[in-house]
């Protein structure tokens, strides 16, 4: 088998280079979100409305954790790209070494944790009493599979931070495939439930990690999978929790306030639950242009610094956001006339239905807000400024988007529209601040184009 090549991300047409980028990266992250959305149907097809709470509430906590995790290895995609723009290849092999060694043990010390704190998390969701015994198994279940989760995340981290966005697309679709037959066989043959579903995860997470290590191991990757070579660099690490602690800390804070919606929302009882459930595995999908774009343009950047070429990296952003932008149109078109489509999609009854189409509707108008805000954190973060992306999301995720929920929601009949509405509204605010960032704050750190890689990195 031929040997392993990244990709230059600092070469040719821009928006052909973003493209041949951002296409894998969308479609790995739908396939991706086939696996909630799979244990989502599959359970609402087979169970009923507890089973389907019990996969939204558990799937909001596992939420956190994945992110925080893609979020802390940011920081090695960030610093691999920078190196490999710059050619200092034994620089990337030291730090795609500290990555994995550094995430092994970070895997170890989640799943004790989530296995000790996962009834204390459920309780303080206010989980519907019908949902609470599911939803345990699932978290349960799933936490067993954290070191997957991490190795999975990982290893596409560091091969998007190569240029390489085709290589992870592979391994999840291979496991997306088994995640789908699995929950067919637990779910709807065993009559597992949310339990079921979670097993399916886990094996098929499973499954993309192992296939990605055999896969680089016989194609004479950069780091070679052997005892020896697993260490941690000092300075790397450094670099790592300096670039990606920031994107860790908000993707965290930002589920965590998704986390205090959901209590609300599990308040107003298991039928608002699930219609919030099932709407959100939409918006994931609605979103996922947006994203891609988001973690393109963060690899393409970051390789444009360390070649130092940052007017080509402000060029990329501004292709970004018209694409995404142009995507995110058709989701917000789709909702606004046909919301009831969504949630019979995954064949909700009517009070479901009726719930989710109060809060979806004001919902969708962050599909569009999405483009700007993910592509413009993507530059950011691509850029190094990592801190800055975390500050503006923190806040408006703590100081709008949880106290508008909260002060919006009044009674059972009008508080999903304001939960809906409360999205946006942070949202809108998020992108003010990033543009204002960077027409009168980007010169002093953009200007030059060999003071931000030593600066960064």
């Amino acid at each position: 088998m031929s040997g392993y090549e990244g990709t230059n991300l600092t070469q040719g047409g821009i928006y052909k280079t973003l493209l041949k980028f951002a296409i894998p990266y969308l479609i790995a992250n739908f396939l991706q979100s086939v696996y909630g959305a799979a244990d989502m149907m599959i359970v609402g097809w087979y169970s009923d409305s507890a089973g389907i709470s019990a996969v939204y509430t558990g799937t909001q906590i596992m939420m956190i954790l994945t992110c925080a995790i893609t979020g802390l290895a940011m920081g090695g995609t960030i610093q691999i790209a920078q190196f490999y723009g710059a050619d200092k290849k034994q620089d990337a092999v030291q730090t795609i070494s500290t990555l994995f060694t550094l995430f092994a043990g970070i895997a170890a010390v989640l799943t004790v944790g989530m296995l000790l704190l996962a009834p204390v998390m459920l309780k303080a969701l206010q989980t519907p009493a019908e949902a609470v015994e599911q939803a345990r198994q699932y978290v349960l279940i799933c936490s067993g599979g954290i070191i997957f989760i991490v190795g999975y995340n990982v290893i596409s981290a560091i091969l998007r931070g190569l240029g390489d966005s085709v290589s992870p697309l592979l391994f999840i679709g291979i496991a997306c495939v088994m995640n789908i037959v699995l929950d067919l066989v637990f779910v709807g043959g065993f009559h597992w439930g949310a339990a079921g579903a979670a097993a399916a995860t886990s094996a098929s997470q499973a499954v993309s990690m192992i296939m990605a290590i055999l896969y680089l191991s016989k194609r004479d990757f950069i780091f070679q999978f052997k005892r020896k070579n697993f260490r941690i660099y000092k300075d790397k690490a450094k670099n790592i929790f300096k670039l990606g602690l920031p994107v860790c800390l908000q993707e965290s804070i930002l589920n965590l306030s998704f986390l205090f919606i959901a209590a609300i929302v599990n308040s107003l009882g298991v039928t608002a639950s699930a219609a919030v459930g099932i709407c959100e595995k939409f918006e994931s999908f609605a979103m996922l242009p947006a994203f891609a774009f988001s973690g393109a343009i963060a690899t393409i950047t970051a390789q444009n610094i360390g070649a130092e070429q940052p007017q080509r990296a402000k060029k990329s952003l501004k292709a970004s956001i018209l694409l995404s932008f142009g995507c995110s149109v058709f989701f917000f078109v789709w909702v606004q006339l046909f919301p009831a489509s969504v949630l019979q999609l995954f064949k909700a009854d009517a009070q479901v239905t009726l719930a989710g189409i109060q809060y979806i509707r004001p919902f969708s108008f962050d599909f569009m807000l999405v483009a700007f805000c993910f592509c413009l954190n993507g530059f950011f973060n691509g850029c190094g400024k990592t801190t800055f992306s975390m500050i503006n999301g923190i806040a408006t995720s703590l100081f709008i988007r949880v106290p508008l929920a909260y002060i919006l929601t009044t009674n059972a009949t009008t508080s999903l529209a304001g939960i809906g509405i409360s999205t946006p509204a942070a949202s809108a605010v998020s992108v003010a601040v990033s543009l204002w960032y960077l027409k009168k704050a980007s010169h002093t750190w953009l200007g030059t184009q060999d003071g931000l890689l030593k600066a960064e990195v």
